[in-house]
């Protein structure tokens, strides 16, 4: 069950039209208010629509996933927090059938900026697929109309 002092959260993944059309599920949001630091677990299929000419999992797919989950964690505090770069590495392979657990994680809040590192694993045996550092930034609120 969410907190319901995460409901922006639940409302911001529910508006989320590019994690739902991957079948993204929501598992675990949290949100530590003495550290001021996000959590998210999050879980995917791999479809047949995912996987590329090498027949493994196109890593576009892999990025989409964990860059929805680092979206989560560095939302959780409820400032509205984008993406301000990210990297990626690819560690293993996935394939059809396979399903992708990502959990991230933020380390660091300072001002407006924050650091969130997402681990992408296999489900069937805790393989590492992918590691995915993001780095955000807290928008200031818009004035009122």
């Amino acid at each position: 069950m969410l907190d319901p002092a995460l409901a922006h959260v639940r409302t911001m993944w529910d508006q989320d039209g590019a994690s739902r059309h991957l079948g993204i599920e929501l598992l675990e949001v949290s949100y530590d208010a003495h550290d001021r630091l996000g959590r998210a677990r999050t879980r995917m299929p791999v479809t047949d629509t995912m996987v590329n000419g090498h027949q493994i999992t196109h890593g576009g797919y892999i990025f989409t996933f964990a860059d929805s989950t680092f979206a989560l964690a560095c939302n959780a505090g409820g400032e509205l927090t984008v993406a301000a770069g990210c990297d990626i590495d690819f560690v293993r392979s996935a394939a059809l059938g396979d399903v992708l657990l990502a959990e991230g994680v933020e380390r660091a809040r300072y001002g407006r900026n924050g650091i969130t590192d997402v681990t992408v694993t296999r489900e069937s045996d805790g393989e590492l697929i992918a590691h995915f550092r993001g780095r955000s930034r807290a928008l200031k609120p818009r004035p009122s109309a």
